[in-house]
């Protein structure tokens, strides 16, 4: 129980500082491939931590695999991307390949997490299946936003401004995070 508190109290610690950092306009100066690099140097972090600290690993081990691909109903965001590409805030190959394929990881996850166990091994295949489209999704939402921005980076410049800014620099560094745990426990567990 004291380790889901700790990781509670430095996720909270965490949002605060990147909603601060999107506030102050600091997120929005950034220009490609600068986010990029904060998001993989985030998860790479996140990565150390898992490794170096016994109880992280030991808790994420532990905790239901549920969890981790609930932290993926949070890309339900792409909703907002399609809303932002209506009103020609983000371009058609980001906002619209990127948000539905963030919607359908998004709805998948909600139906695992209800629906299916993953206490068999055909059950795991499908936990695996879901892991790598939705794994492959975000690294090319990523990727797309990388490419868009070098070559124009004000077509992307909603991703930099409050409450998307919170993307580069929380929620996508914590959904690669978990879709990299979610194989290791799929991996272990066979």
């Amino acid at each position: 129980m004291k380790t889901n508190r700790i990781v509670f109290i430095l996720l909270i610690l965490w949002f605060v500082t990147a909603f601060l950092l999107g506030l102050s306009g600091a997120v929005s100066k950034l220009t490609p491939p600068q986010p990029q690099i904060i998001l993989f140097i985030l998860v790479i972090t996140l990565l150390i931590f898992f490794n170096l600290v016994d109880t992280l690993k030991s808790w994420i081990m532990s905790i239901n695999i549920k969890y981790l691909v609930a932290v993926h109903i949070s890309r339900l965001v792409g909703i907002y991307f399609l809303v932002l590409y209506s009103r020609n805030l983000l371009p058609y190959d980001f906002a619209v390949k990127g948000g539905l394929g963030d919607i359908f990881i998004a709805l998948t996850a909600l139906i695992l997490v209800i629906f299916i166990s993953n206490d068999s091994s055909v059950n795991k295949k499908i936990y695996l299946l879901w892991n790598s489209i939705g794994f492959i999704d975000i690294v090319f939402v990523v990727l797309t936003a990388a490419r868009i921005g070098l070559k124009n980076p004000q077509e992307i410049s909603e991703l930099f401004k409050l409450p998307l800014s919170l993307l580069p620099t929380f929620l996508v560094p914590i959904i690669i995070f978990t879709h990299i745990m979610i194989y290791i426990r799929l991996v272990r567990n066979k």
